[in-house]
């Protein structure tokens, strides 16, 4: 009984959040608003409470939104490139970033936090986009949309690493880091050999 007033609480929360915004959010925005409305300083007995501050609930969410990313955009490039580097580098892509999501989802649960179940409109608008494109102009366009999401993957890492408070989130953030720079890295050898 106490779990079936906690999920309504939740959907109560959720719709009453929708009903007040000014136009639909995206999948990381309601979850962010979701988690919101779980802060353990005013309302932990209707909504089970949040593990973690704000800011560590926003970057799990946001982590979370462009891991998905990542494995989505990669798996488009598996279909859709003709250029073994970026095949590679998109496989890639599909198992790390995969692995680094089962783990976040994981802590994420173990926090009460939610995450988004779908990437934001941001990322939907650069998949649409990428999905016209064929041959060498999809690699090009792909390739460099990775530099510039693995850069923001990794200040994004760095941040939390650095500023965090929950010790698990920075812990994750910590030994993700590394991964994005080796793919930052290596995202940019292909785009400056495309040259």
């Amino acid at each position: 009984m106490k779990r079936f007033i906690y999920v309504c609480s939740i959907g109560l929360a959720t719709l009453a959040f929708q009903g007040c915004s000014s136009g639909p959010k995206d999948a990381k925005e309601s979850a962010d608003s979701l988690n919101k409305t779980k802060d353990t300083t005013s309302n932990e007995m209707a909504t089970g409470g949040i593990a973690v501050d704000e800011s560590d609930s926003k970057f799990a969410t946001e982590a979370a939104t462009g891991g998905m990313a990542e494995v989505a955009l990669g798996k488009l490039a598996l279909e859709k490139s003709t250029n073994a580097q970026v095949k590679e580098f998109a496989t890639m892509m599909v198992n790390d970033h995969g692995k680094a999501n089962a783990e976040l989802m994981t802590l994420a649960q173990t926090k009460n936090i939610t995450l988004p179940a779908d990437v934001d409109d941001e990322h939907k608008k650069k998949m649409a986009d990428l999905t016209k494109l064929t041959g060498a102009n999809f690699d090009k366009e792909y390739v460099s949309a990775m530099v510039d999401g693995h850069e923001k993957t990794l200040k994004l890492m760095q941040d939390e690493a650095k500023d965090g408070k929950d010790a698990e989130l920075k812990t994750f953030a910590s030994n993700t880091a590394p991964v994005v720079q080796t793919h930052l890295t290596m995202i940019k050898k292909i785009h400056d050999s495309m040259k």
